[in-house]
């Protein structure tokens, strides 16, 4: 597997070998002791999610502010243009943002640890996105912050106004949202 670390280098970008003829291919998505050689962390993962999305769907920037969730992430159908960013005050990256397109055709996945706010923009017809969590679900601490905020200043692959949940809908900007130290 290639590990690369991004601009925020906390986060990693994984490339599994894939083994491919004219009956199909395989790769190994996850094997603890290889993920723990190329990132050095070795998280404990308690509930697998997946998503279904259409074209044009942007889903984030979410993160819980307890029970903190570090996020394995792939795209199993589709393609996506995934993205987080540091909410820790303390880190000399706070409140920059790396995204990378992840497809099923490239097999790519995205290590995104505890700290960061995700959020993923649907660029195919559909797609269907599966990610890995370090802690549980817990909608009470569960917080949102804007897809556009200007101070951010993500530059999504999308032209005009992509669909939102209500709770996307009414996300605080970075400067308003809890964050942590």
């Amino acid at each position: 597997m290639k590990a690369t670390r991004l601009k925020i280098p906390d986060l990693v970008l994984l490339e599994p070998k894939v083994f491919g003829d004219s009956r199909g291919f395989f790769f190994e998505s996850y094997n603890q002791r290889v993920f723990r050689d190329v990132t050095g962390q070795e998280p404990v993962f308690v509930q697998d999610n997946h998503s279904r999305s259409v074209k044009g769907v942007l889903r984030g920037l979410h993160y819980q502010i307890k029970q903190t969730q570090g996020k394995l992430v792939r795209v199993l159908d589709g393609e996506v243009f995934d993205v987080a960013v540091d909410i820790r005050k303390s880190s000399p990256t706070y409140g920059q943002w790396a995204g990378e397109v992840l497809s099923a055709e490239n097999k790519k996945e995205l290590w995104i640890p505890p700290g960061f706010a995700h959020g993923f923009l649907v660029l195919s017809g559909s797609a269907d996105f599966f990610y890995k969590a370090t802690d549980y679900w817990a909608p009470e601490y569960e917080r949102f912050i804007a897809w556009n905020d200007p101070a951010i200043g993500i530059q999504w692959p999308w032209q005009g106004e992509p669909t939102l949940s209500g709770k996307d809908q009414n996300a605080l900007p970075l400067s308003q949202a809890e964050t942590f130290d």
